[in-house]
């Protein structure tokens, strides 16, 4: 048997939004390797479920790679996209280390994109990725705070549409407030956020608000947050949120 490794993105959640290539790939696997929660959503089959904490990336990209190696045909699974703060670069960055075996680099190696989160966040509000945007992690496990509040600064500066991933858990309950509070130095309060939570699954629940009002406590970690740009509009709805775009044009003023 030939083994191969695919990084598979199985979108935000629903399984309306799992893309053709990424079932077929899925129902091929003679293994599924992943964080415990996507493992779990992948429909039961005959595959072999090697499932683990999420903070051991670059174990399960070089377990994933030995048994590849070995001829087994395995799937990686991400949540969303696996390419935007996923396993894809935990798995070339297995590959890329000076000591990783020759056999892993021979092993067919392919990526499934998926839809992202800030994806169907935008969606479900309508289009606030319309102009150019940019997505930050606000976690620090792998890099520092500071670095992390410089890029914040620098894209409200050059006013970026920013999505915000892995905003608050119980480990960093304070700094998606300090991110808020960072931004309000170079945004209005009335710049419109979505805080966009669990799309695509049954508790799914979306908030439009503004910079002034909204409150870090109204997202966890399953939240993804969108802070819209200098020209970001709302577009009234009868009995809804409004709807929220940016333009394509920065001659499309209110």
């Amino acid at each position: 048997m030939t083994g191969w490794l695919k990084v598979v993105g199985l979108g935000p959640g629903t399984e309306d939004w799992l893309t053709p290539e990424a079932r077929r790939d899925l129902a091929e696997a003679t293994d599924l390797v992943g964080y415990f929660p996507y493992v779990d959503r992948v429909p039961p089959g005959p595959q072999v479920r090697h499932a683990s904490d999420n903070r051991v990336e670059l174990d399960r990209a070089r377990h994933a790679l030995e048994l590849a190696a070995e001829g087994r045909r395995v799937a990686v699974v991400s949540g969303g996209d696996p390419g935007i703060f996923a396993m894809a670069a935990a798995v070339f960055e297995a590959l890329d280390d000076p000591a990783a075996p020759a056999a892993w680099h021979r092993v067919p190696l392919s990526v499934d994109p998926g839809i992202s989160a800030m994806q169907a966040a935008a969606a479900r509000a309508g289009a606030p990725l319309g102009h150019d945007f940019c997505a930050i992690s606000l976690s620090d496990n792998l890099k520092p705070w500071e670095v992390v509040l410089k890029r914040l600064r620098l894209a409200a500066e050059a006013d970026f549409v920013i999505a915000l991933y892995n905003p608050i858990s119980r480990a960093r309950p304070w700094q998606l407030g300090a991110a808020f509070d960072a931004l309000r130095d170079h945004r209005s309060a009335e710049t419109p956020v979505i805080l966009a939570r669990a799309v695509g699954r049954p508790d799914e629940a979306l908030t439009i608000t503004t910079l002034g009002a909204v409150d870090a406590a109204q997202a966890d970690m399953r939240t993804c947050v969108i802070i819209g740009a200098s020209h970001t509009r709302l577009v009234p709805r009868e009995g809804a949120q409004p709807w929220v775009y940016t333009p394509r044009s920065y001659a499309v003023r209110g």
